[in-house]
């Protein structure tokens, strides 16, 4: 039986190739990530954000840049969208139980 190696595929982009793509600055993704808006991972001297944080990251670029948002009022979106989704699933949760 033949052996194959497997290729680990990054699943995570340096932050300044990302700023690069986006054309934003590296403190406003770093701003982000202090407020809890998006996770930061780091490796040496570098910084990484998951593929898995790209659409919150479009999300955030997108409220800053069209609806003129700063990141406090960023933050504050990003709580009420988060509790909002709880209940959703809270209400999925309570209309499933089987009722007698």
């Amino acid at each position: 039986m033949k052996k194959t190696k497997r290729v680990a595929v990054e699943q995570r982009i340096a932050v300044e190739q990302c700023c690069t793509y986006y054309n934003i600055e590296t403190s406003f993704v770093v701003q982000l990530h202090e407020h809890g808006l998006i996770e930061l991972s780091r490796s040496g001297e570098r910084s990484f954000i998951e593929y898995d944080q790209l659409p919150n990251l479009e999300k955030y670029i997108r409220m800053h840049d069209e609806l003129e948002i700063n990141i406090a009022g960023m933050e504050a979106i990003g709580h009420l969208l988060e509790r909002l989704q709880h209940l959703q699933q809270e209400l999925k949760r309570l209309r499933d139980i089987p009722r007698y």
